[in-house]
């Protein structure tokens, strides 16, 4: 019983261990290159994972500033159709018709030279109502929005940059009482200034070089103007898509014989998230590729150390090292080289991702996943491929490995 008990016994797991790393030691330059290989594969899976997220974020910072209730109705051209859309919407109606809709805004453009004080600016003018402040979320930094009640106003709140052209959007300069722009010969009083918001790609303008007017307004520009979208904000986001549905066969109702495409700035989030995590994952896929020669280098590095400790690995087993005791040792100098790696990598891919996305001028933001994602696989390849190895050296027989020279 105790002959075969201590049969059974073997090298422990620290000693092992020691062993592997002692030999990875003498193995010298060989265990840096291959744990080189490693690391370059995991630093490249773990970089490019952070930089595809850290873009993907970037690129949908302005759908999401649009917000998660906003709904943005347009009416494309069609042939078919010659008749003329109206100039406005009665917004009383539809908030009445679709209660789950909260604020709604009726929208027309002109472009035109805006004059003030000798100053000549090229801005586009956009006819709209009161809503228009609460579905966008505008902000101002000096006097009022225009209102319901400013219907047949000549009134125009200007926005950040073409206030700055024109010399009125001086800060801490308060508006003067009457001031006055001209376009295409009317003159409309100034009774706001927008503060500069980021540019909206669901618009086809940029908040901060518009100025707004009352869209009955709009007649003292354009002989026949017509509508052109209809930006609405619904109350619950969560039946956004419901809501936009009905806002489109409301309009199609109204608007009788035009087309009405509604588009939905919540479904394009999900739509670039999804793809955002395709690309992230098509990135960490090619950085796989270089963790595979970084392991089939550990699997190079493996079988030379086992082709030059052949007399070793006789010794070990004449002495009465079995073949799992053998295998393991072998197992864990490929684990060293790929837990050793994989740590650098992570290290250099974090750092490189940072300095890209710093570079970048975007705001970082740590792909979690990327770190046991990239330290996992470094370690399986390593495994992986120093498997061979091991198996390899625990089926010599002793006698024919205390034969080499």
């Amino acid at each position: 019983m105790l002959e075969g008990s201590l049969h059974r016994q073997g090298p422990g797991l620290l000693q092992t261990l020691i062993e592997s790393l002692d030999s990875l030691r003498l193995l010298g330059r060989r265990s840096w290159l291959a744990m080189l290989g490693i690391a370059v594969g995991c630093a490249a899976i773990v970089a490019l994972l952070n930089i595809g997220q850290n873009a993907a974020n970037e690129a949908m910072t302005a759908f999401k500033g649009m917000g998660a209730e906003t709904i943005v109705a347009s009416f494309p051209f069609s042939p078919l159709n010659s008749r003329a859309l109206p100039p406005t919407l009665d917004t009383r109606l539809l908030l009445k018709k679709l209660p789950a809709i909260a604020q709604v805004a009726p929208t027309t453009f002109h472009s035109g030279q805006v004059r003030y004080a000798g100053r000549t600016v090229d801005a586009v003018v956009l006819g709209t109502t009161g809503g228009l402040a609460e579905t966008l979320d505008l902000k101002l930094a000096q006097g009022r929005f225009i209102s319901d009640f400013d219907q047949q106003a000549t009134y125009i709140v200007a926005g950040a940059k073409v206030a700055h052209k024109l010399g009125i959007g001086v800060p801490g300069r308060p508006l003067i009482a009457g001031m006055q722009l001209q376009i295409e010969g009317y003159l409309f009083e100034v009774i706001g200034i927008a503060r500069p918001q980021a540019p909206n790609p669901l618009i086809p303008i940029q908040v901060d070089e518009a100025l707004f007017i009352p869209i009955e307004s709009m007649r003292r520009l354009q002989p026949s103007p017509q509508l052109s979208s209809v930006i609405a904000k619904v109350r619950n986001g969560a039946v956004i898509t419901e809501s936009a549905q009905d806002l489109r066969t409301y309009l199609e109702e109204v608007l009788k014989g035009h087309d009405v495409e509604v588009l939905v700035p919540q479904q394009l989030i999900d739509s670039l998230t999804h793809q955002s995590n395709t690309f992230s994952y098509l990135l960490a896929g090619l950085g796989g590729i270089s963790l595979l020669v970084g392991g089939a280098g550990v699997m190079n590095v493996m079988l030379m150390n086992v082709s030059e400790r052949r007399r070793e690995i006789g010794v070990r087993m004449a002495l009465g090292a079995r073949a799992r005791d053998i295998r393991m040792l072998f197992l864990l100098e490929a684990a060293c080289l790929s837990v050793t790696g994989s740590l650098v990598g992570a290290a250099v891919g974090l750092l490189s991702a940072f300095l890209f996305v710093w570079f970048s001028g975007w705001r970082f933001t740590l792909a979690i996943e990327s770190l046991p994602l990239g330290v996992g696989s470094s370690l399986l390849i390593g495994l992986f491929f120093g498997l061979y190895p091991a198996v390899t050296a625990s089926r010599l027989q002793p006698v024919q490995a205390l034969r080499d020279d």
